[in-house]
């Protein structure tokens, strides 16, 4: 799976986009589904931190953060625009920041109080998805062997 800034270098116009969608309304608001004990969904609203390096969620203890130091799968939708039916979509896998330096440096750029029981992941990237009215749809998939961008300007004949 790929780094942010790695999905952001092979689809950038893309990411800016997902980016865009992401911090609508100025810090980062999305719902992000994790999977449960049981193999069942869990939703969850969370402010997800978006910088050129990262994708990033400090988590303070939830079942959400259970759910990810369990099993890291994730799905991350935007929080709905108000103005437009635009929507962003990344899925991948969240990991465990351990770098003590990173951690600090995040905690300090977007204010994470030392006094809260959170910990930071870092989310990679799978997949992404802008949908836009129309509908339009761009998808991006990070495979083995190489990166793929597709773009679906029309939904597939008895599909969606």
């Amino acid at each position: 799976m790929a780094t942010w800034s790695e999905f952001n270098a092979a689809a950038p116009a893309l990411a800016r986009q997902v980016r865009d969608l992401f911090l609508q309304y100025g810090q980062g608001l999305g719902y992000l589904a994790t999977v449960r004990a049981d193999g069942g969904p869990r939703i969850h609203p969370v402010s997800p931190v978006i910088t050129d390096d990262g994708l990033f969620c400090f988590i303070i203890p939830s079942p959400k953060r259970r759910d990810l130091e369990r099993d890291g799968r994730y799905a991350l939708h935007a929080f709905p625009a108000e103005e437009t039916d635009d929507e962003a979509y990344l899925a991948g896998s969240a990991h465990p920041v351990s770098d003590p330096a990173r951690i600090a440096a995040l905690a300090r750029q977007f204010r994470a109080v030392p006094e809260v029981n959170w910990r930071l992941f870092e989310f990679t990237v799978e997949v992404a998805m802008i949908g836009r009215a129309g509908p339009v749809y761009e998808v991006w998939r990070d495979k083995a062997g190489g990166r793929l961008e597709t773009r679906f300007l029309r939904p597939v004949r008895g599909v969606g």
